[in-house]
């Protein structure tokens, strides 16, 4: 059951924890921290960090935006946190991704101007830290003037992301620019007037297994 109360509320903030902790499997996550720098000194990912981690990192790193990449959702963990972010005085700034369809045109060419503007050291997260951060990541290297194998490092095995499964698809994306058009047409171009998102996702094909692993036994998002 979804957290829709308030942490305000009396039992509230204790409702979210353990919302939090056994539904959105914050359980696991209060020892693993996903944790993996983008680039030094101004962008770093990790999965939905507790309150005390997201204490800890803002002091480590001198943190000034977090940036969510679940989008605004009805759980306990994103009440926790964005509560923990006000209380530290970060900047939080929702930015929804999708970690099993082709990237949408319009949420790249958004982020890209959250991240013009965005006020740094900032921090990204997702859920467990390996598909929409890893997005996300990735498009931060290309926008920094990376190449597409460099923003591929961030879908690696490291953060647990499975490039067979339906979350490949991320992967594809990048291959897709590295081999019709880097080194032709700026990225940003390229997605604004060449991206076929129709065209990926009908090409693009899967492994059962790795889905099965990914969907069920991992239960990710």
């Amino acid at each position: 059951m979804a957290f829709r109360g308030s942490l305000g509320e009396p039992g509230g903030r204790t409702a979210a924890w353990i919302d939090a902790l056994f539904v959105d499997h914050a359980v696991f996550r209060l020892l693993w921290s996903n944790f993996g720098t983008v680039i030094a000194g101004k962008l770093y990912r990790v999965n939905h960090p507790t309150p005390g981690r997201l204490a800890r990192l803002t002091r480590k790193l001198g943190l000034k935006t977090l940036i969510n990449v679940r989008g605004h959702r009805q759980c306990g963990a994103d009440a926790l946190s964005r509560d923990a972010a006000q209380r530290l005085g970060l900047i939080h700034i929702d930015m929804a991704f999708e970690s099993r369809g082709a990237p949408h045109r319009d949420r790249i060419l958004r982020f890209a101007e959250i991240y013009r503007t965005l006020q740094t050291p900032a921090l990204l997260h997702c859920k467990s830290g390996a598909d929409r951060a890893g997005l996300a990541s990735a498009l931060a290297i290309l926008f920094e003037g990376g190449t597409a194998w460099q923003a591929m490092a961030q879908l690696s095995w490291r953060f647990g992301h499975f490039s067979r499964s339906n979350t490949g698809i991320l992967d594809a994306f990048f291959r897709l620019y590295a081999q019709t058009a880097e080194g032709r047409i700026p990225f940003l171009e390229w997605v604004a007037t060449e991206y076929d998102e129709v065209a990926l996702r009908a090409s693009f094909r899967s492994h059962g297994l790795s889905n099965f692993l990914n969907d069920y036994v991992l239960a990710r998002e």
